[in-house]
């Protein structure tokens, strides 16, 4: 396997595991564990739910994969490489695979809401005249069609939760790490969301969506990830 994880053949990357967790602990400085001894797969190309009570580490685990956080201990593989032993002229390009809606949104106050969604575009290189149609479109797919050239600040919660989530998928990455990503919206919005990350995955996506909403869990058969007290206590399979 090559050492670059771009530098892969279309072949090695159908067959790798996005992401593992090996023995993984974490702590926040010197304090007790909130992740424990946690061992899973993501396989490429899969979807998973990842469920639990608030306080569970739902949000914890996210971040080690995203590289927010490091491990206290264990092994985390992402594409196929230790993800602690990276240098760090290689986490630019490993972050332009993964896409990731966080809950507090991160939307950039100065940059209108096209903007914001072609952000990745943009810092991927890409021309304005090459993105811009796949961003409108996107953008009326989410419901802000009519809302591309306002700021953050005029936008409701559920609308701001909507542009990341946008922002997230616009460059189709490799993996989608939602975090609540349909906490903010109503029900028919937060199925319309699903399908969209149903679709990204279909697309070849592999994806991870932390929620606490059961009806979403239960209309997908898809494999849940659930988490107590940070321990990984059930993956089983939606009813």
């Amino acid at each position: 396997m090559s050492s670059d994880p771009n530098d892969m053949t279309p072949e090695a990357q159908a067959n790798e595991t996005t992401v593992r967790f090996d023995s993984v602990g974490m702590r926040y400085g010197r304090g007790p564990e909130v992740l424990s001894d946690l061992s899973f797969d993501l396989p490429s190309g899969s979807f998973h739910f990842l469920t639990g009570p608030s306080g569970a580490g739902k949000s914890s685990l996210l971040r080690l994969i995203y590289r927010a956080e490091r491990p206290s201990r264990g092994l985390i593989t992402l594409f196929g490489r230790d993800a602690s032993v990276l240098p760090r002229d290689a986490l630019p390009a490993l972050r332009r695979r993964i896409g990731v809606v966080f809950q507090d949104f991160r939307l950039l106050d100065h940059l209108t809401v096209f903007d914001n969604v072609a952000l990745p575009l943009r810092v991927a290189g890409q021309a304005r005249a090459a993105y811009a149609e796949d961003v409108a479109e996107l953008l009326a797919w989410v419901g802000l069609g009519d809302r591309m050239d306002a700021f953050p600040s005029t936008l409701s919660g559920g609308e701001q939760q909507r542009a990341a989530i946008a922002r997230a998928v616009i460059s189709k990455p490799d993996l989608l790490i939602a975090d609540e990503p349909t906490g903010n919206v109503d029900p028919e919005m937060a199925r319309r969301l699903l399908r969209l990350f149903v679709e990204l995955n279909r697309l070849g996506a592999t994806v991870l969506m932390a929620t606490h909403d059961l009806t979403l869990v239960n209309s997908l058969n898809a494999p849940v990830l659930e988490l107590s007290d940070g321990r990984l206590v059930g993956k089983v399979r939606a009813a």
